[in-house]
């Protein structure tokens, strides 16, 4: 018995595979968390006390977050790409999508449970106090080493997540198809239905939130900025950034993006937020050295209102540049729609 091809199901594809990936991941996150808390596990005792410190779960929290908004955000860019390239009815057409798309996440996520994170984790310990590589580096040595291992890991563990839903929406979206006529096209943009600059917004503030997340995810394993903060201040210093980013990023992404679009086109939204996210830690970093160059020529850090009003001068020049720049690789990049 054959289905029929439904058009309704083909528009709810990018949705039903982001809340496909979600519900992976947190299915993964659980099961891998309960063998690893189970009272009967070697290490299950200390491992839940350890978990318990707000400083521990609080950044364990929102970094799974965060690579569970990426995933989504870029999962949902695959079927919308798929819709506005192939159109509605030979998406439509595709043999169990969201089935053939699980199915790859699923055996992708075991592989970087079970098999790469093991494998980074006896790298790292070669880089501990103690490992093989300590008394070859020496200590200063190995305290550059780590802070570099521990940027490279974080590299490859977000490249590793970026070709997991690649892979997986490849396996599920494969099937050839003919490019679909002008006037097809037309009727499937019609289709689709969801508003193209709110949709291209959404997507670039999720990146560009997820991205920001991710850089304090890989400054906090090697710093201890936040070690003094009780409960509530760590809860706080993790939830409001990226809150943050995301509505500067959405703010920057809707005026950058025109009014009359017709297609999302959601790998430019996802480019024009890794862009945005790139040139804005590049120029924040110079200016603040240029800033603590000119401050300590002129004394100004000798108080406690310099350094405030530095804090303060920096959120001020961050947001202004999110919203600029996010606003300008967004209309760049869709200068031609």
């Amino acid at each position: 018995m054959t289905t029929t091809p439904s058009p309704a199901s083909a528009q709810r594809l990018p949705r039903d595979l982001a809340l496909v990936t979600v519900a992976i991941d947190a299915a993964m996150v659980l099961v891998n968390m309960a063998i690893q808390l189970w009272p009967d596990s070697p290490h299950g005792e200390q491992l839940r006390s350890t978990y318990a410190l707000p400083g521990v779960w609080i950044p364990m929290v929102f970094s799974i977050g965060m690579a569970w908004v990426l995933a989504a955000a870029l999962a949902w860019s695959h079927g919308r790409n798929a819709l506005e390239k192939r159109g509605v009815g030979s998406v439509a057409r595709l043999p169990q999508p969201r089935i053939r798309y699980a199915a790859v996440y699923i055996a992708v996520l075991v592989l970087n449970f079970y098999l790469l994170s093991p494998l980074f984790y006896e790298v790292q310990l070669l880089f501990m106090p103690g490992g093989r590589l300590h008394d070859f580096l020496g200590s200063t040595s190995m305290s550059a080493a780590m802070a570099l291992f521990t940027v490279l890991q974080s590299v490859a563990q977000l490249i590793l997540l970026v070709l997991g839903v690649w892979v997986s929406a490849w396996f599920a979206l494969r099937a050839a198809s003919a490019a679909p006529s002008d006037a097809q096209q037309q009727d499937d943009d019609e289709a689709i239905g969801a508003s193209p600059r709110r949709a291209v917004a959404l997507v670039g503030a999720a990146v560009f939130a997820s991205l920001q997340m991710w850089s304090g995810v890989v400054v906090s394993r090697w710093t201890s900025v936040a070690r003094g903060m009780d409960g509530l201040e760590l809860l706080i210093a993790w939830m409001l950034p990226p809150l943050v980013a995301f509505a500067l990023a959405f703010w920057g992404g809707w005026l950058g993006a025109n009014a009359g679009l017709a297609r999302v086109r959601p790998f430019r939204a996802v480019a024009a937020a890794v862009l945005a996210f790139v040139l804005v830690q590049v120029s924040c970093i110079a200016i603040a050295l240029a800033w603590v160059m000119l401050a300590t020529w002129s004394h100004s850090f000798d108080n406690a209102g310099g350094l405030i009003g530095f804090a303060l001068a920096l959120v001020l020049v961050y947001s202004v540049l999110v919203v600029v720049l996010m606003r300008a690789a967004t209309r760049w990049l869709y200068r031609r729609d």
